[in-house]
C-alpha cells in the first residue's frame, strides 16, 4: 500500500534547518530500505510532501516517530493511506 506523509512546520524555518541534516539521514535510511519512493519540499516552503510504501499504517507512524523533525517538535504531520488505480503510461509500478 502507498501512503502520503504531509509534513507541516510548526516552528520557524530557523528551528527547522536545525534540524535538517539529522532529517536527510533519517529520509535516506528509508531510501534505502525501500520504504520511501519520492520525497520534497512544499512550496512555499511551509512543509513537506513524502510517499512512502508499507504494508500497515501502524509501520509508517513508527517510522514517523523515528524523524529528527517530529522528535524535536517542529513539525506535524497527516498520514494519508492510498490506493491508485490508474496510472499514466510508462509511469514505473510502485508495487502498490
Amino acid at each position: 500500500m502507498l501512503f502520503l506523509i504531509l509534513l507541516d512546520y510548526l516552528r520557524p524555518l530557523s528551528e527547522v534547518d536545525v534540524h535538517m541534516d539529522d532529517h536527510r539521514a533519517f529520509l535516506n535510511r528509508h531510501y534505502a530500505a525501500g520504504h520511501f519512493l519520492l520525497s520534497g519540499r512544499k512550496s512555499p516552503r511551509t512543509g513537506g510532501v513524502i510517499l512512502a510504501r508499507a504494508n500497515a499504517l501502524d509501520e509508517v507512524s513508527q517510522w514517523i516517530s523515528e524523524d529528527p523533525f517530529h522528535q524535536a517538535g517542529v513539525a506535524s504531520y497527516q498520514i494519508i493511506a492510498w490506493e491508485p488505480t490508474m496510472a499514466a503510461p510508462g509511469m514505473p509500478d510502485l508495487g502498490a
